[in-house]
C-alpha cells in the first residue's frame, strides 16, 4: 500500500507514522519489497510504547535493547539473501507478548509475588514459533494475578489502565496485550482464554482477538499452565489491531507440540474461501439476565442487519438456559479437574484464604481481592449434574441455530467499565466464558466507538472447527465498520 511522509524522529514519531497503523501483514510486505527496515518498525513502536506506557501500565518487563539488535539483524539476513530464497513470513514484524507466556531470559510470575525472581529458561512452543517465523519481541505485558480475572491489576506489576480513557479497565488475562496493541504499540500480540480473556481485552481495547477452537494451539509453556482437560477450556490465540492478520498468526501458532495432550493442532479451511452471500447469521441481544447497554445493542444489530443484507439471511433467538451461563461454565471447569485456585496461589501448597482476606484488609497481603475471592467461592456447592445436562442441551441448540454460519452476542454487558465495577458484575464475564467451555471459536470484532469514545463491538461465533469463518466475518466487518480507531485520533480528552 502506498505510504504517506513518516516523520524520522521525536513526538510526532509516537503518533503520526503510518506504520502504526499498520497490520503485521503489510509491514512483512513492506520489508520483503526493500520499503521500510525492520530497525525502523521496531524503533517506531518502542517511541509509541514509551510515549504511552507511563499511564498505560501495560507494559512490564522491555527488552528494547535486544529487539533493535534483532532488527538489525533480520535486516542484514535481508539484504545478504539471494532474491530467491525464502525466508520467515514475519521476520523484522515487532509484536508483544503476554508475560505468563514463557521468554527464554525474561520473569515469567504470571503477577504473583513470590515469582518476582522465576526466569524462563525456555519459550514456550507459540513463542517459539513466532520468533522463528521471524517476529520480533519488544517486550512482555501485563496480566491478572495468575490470570484469573478479568481486570489486569496485581501486586507485583500493579494496574493497567484503558487507551481511550485511562480510568477504564484493559480487560482479562490478556489486558496488557489489548492495551498496548489498541495504543498502537505492537501490530499483533500473544494471549490465552479461560473465560474471555483473549475477547475481553480485544474488546475493551478496540482491536480484534480471536480465540480458537480448543486443540489448534498449544497452550504448553504458560504460567499457570493448564493440565489435562483443562486444555479444552483454555486456548491460546491472537490479539491483533487488523483482522487480516488473524489467520496468517494462527497458521503460525497451529499445531500439535508433544506436550499438550489436547493438542492435535489440526486448523482447517480458509477465510477466503467463505461466500458471505450464503452465510446464515444468527443474532442474540443478551442473555436474558444481565441486560447489555443501549449503545453496545445498537453496535451489534447494525452488524448484524448489514451481515444478513449481504444475502444470507438474519435470524434472532434466546436460549433460554443462557440466563445460566455462568453456573454452566463453573460446572464444566470443575468437571476439568484443575488444581485448586488456593493451592495455585501458594504454588502447590494452598495459602490460608482467609487470613490473606484479613492481611488483605490491612493492605499487607500479597494477593489481589478478586484471587482471594476466587480462592474462597470455589469450593461452593453446585448441582452439577443440573449443569451438565443443560450445557449438552445447550451446545446442541446453538449448533443447530448457527450450522454454517455464525452467531453474533456480545461480548459484555457494556463497554470498558471503570477500575473495580467489574467486582460489582461478577458474572457478567459469563458472556465470553461460556463459549470456552462449549469449546465454539470466538473473534472479538471491533465496532468503532460510542458517544464517550469508548469502543464498541461483538463476538462473531462458529460451529467449532470453523475458526476460519468466523475470521472471514471478522475482516468484512472491518471493511463495513472502520474496524480499529486509533486513541490518538479521538478527542476525548482522555485517549492517549
Amino acid at each position: 500500500m502506498a505510504q504517506p511522509s513518516d516523520p524520522s524522529s521525536g513526538a510526532a514519531a509516537a503518533t503520526d507514522s503510518p506504520w502504526l497503523r499498520s497490520s503485521a501483514t503489510e509491514m512483512a510486505e513492506a520489508l520483503r519489497q526493500g520499503r521500510v527496515t525492520a530497525r525502523r518498525l521496531v524503533d517506531l513502536h518502542i517511541a509509541r510504547i514509551e510515549a504511552v506506557n507511563p499511564r498505560l501500565n501495560a507494559v512490564v518487563v522491555a527488552r528494547f535493547d535486544a529487539a533493535r539488535a534483532e532488527a538489525d539483524a533480520a535486516d542484514a539476513r535481508r539484504a545478504a539473501a539471494d532474491p530467491d530464497t525464502v525466508l520467515p513470513p514475519l521476520l523484522g514484524v515487532p509484536c508483544t507478548l503476554k508475560e505468563n507466556f514463557a521468554f527464554a531470559g525474561l520473569p515469567q510470575t504470571s503477577g504473583l509475588v513470590q515469582r518476582a525472581r522465576r526466569i524462563a529458561e525456555q519459550d514456550a512452543p507459540t513463542v517459539a514459533r513466532l520468533r522463528a517465523a521471524g517476529a520480533i519481541p519488544l517486550c512482555t505485558t501485563n496480566v491478572p494475578e495468575l490470570c484469573m480475572w478479568m481486570e489486569t491489576h496485581n501486586r507485583l506489576y500493579g494496574r493497567t489502565n484503558n487507551p481511550y480513557d485511562p480510568r477504564r479497565i484493559v480487560g482479562g488475562s490478556s489486558g496488557g496485550e489489548g492495551a498496548i496493541v489498541g495504543a498502537g504499540g505492537a501490530p499483533f500480540g500473544l494471549g490465552a482464554d479461560v473465560g474471555g480473556s483473549i475477547r475481553f481485552p480485544a474488546f475493551f481495547n478496540g482491536v480484534f482477538g480471536h480465540k480458537p477452537t480448543p486443540g489448534i494451539v498449544p497452550n504448553s509453556g504458560q504460567m499457570p499452565e493448564p493440565q489435562g482437560a483443562m486444555n479444552r477450556n483454555c486456548v491460546t490465540g491472537p490479539i491483533s489491531r487488523r483482522a487480516g492478520d488473524l489467520w496468517p498468526l494462527m497458521r503460525i501458532l497451529a499445531g500439535a507440540d508433544g506436550r499438550d495432550p489436547e493438542c492435535h493442532g489440526r486448523l482447517t479451511g480458509d477465510p477466503a474461501t467463505v461466500d458471505l452471500s450464503a452465510l446464515p447469521v444468527v443474532s442474540i441481544v443478551d442473555d436474558g439476565r444481565h441486560r447489555v447497554q443501549r449503545d453496545l445493542r445498537h453496535a451489534q444489530a447494525g452488524a448484524a442487519q448489514w451481515l444478513g443484507e449481504q444475502g444470507g439471511g438474519l435470524r434472532h433467538i434466546r436460549p433460554a438456559s443462557l440466563r445460566h451461563a455462568f453456573e454452566i461454565w463453573s460446572t464444566l471447569m470443575q468437571e476439568a479437574g484443575p488444581e485448586a485456585f488456593a493451592a495455585q496461589l501458594g504454588e502447590g501448597t494452598p495459602i490460608a484464604v482467609g487470613r490473606e482476606l484479613f492481611k488483605w484488609s490491612l493492605r499487607r497481603s500479597p494477593h489481589t481481592l478478586p484471587a482471594l475471592a476466587l480462592a474462597s467461592a470455589e469450593k461452593l456447592p453446585m448441582p452439577r449434574r443440573r449443569f451438565l445436562r443443560m450445557a449438552e442441551s445447550l451446545r446442541q441448540e446453538l449448533l443447530d441455530a448457527i450450522g454454517d454460519g455464525v452467531l453474533l452476542y456480545p461480548p459484555y454487558s457494556s463497554p470498558a467499565p471503570r477500575h473495580n465495577v467489574p467486582m460489582l458484575r461478577v458474572f457478567h464475564f459469563a458472556y465470553c466464558g461460556l463459549f470456552n467451555v462449549l469449546g465454539f471459536p470466538s473473534t472479538a470484532v471491533p465496532l468503532g466507538l460510542n458517544a464517550r469514545g469508548l469502543p464498541l463491538g461483538t463476538q462473531v461465533i462458529a460451529a467449532p472447527g470453523r475458526d476460519h469463518v468466523c475470521v472471514a466475518v471478522a475482516e468484512a466487518l472491518e471493511q463495513g465498520f472502520g474496524g480499529w480507531v486509533p486513541p490518538w485520533t479521538v478527542r476525548n480528552g482522555r485517549a492517549l
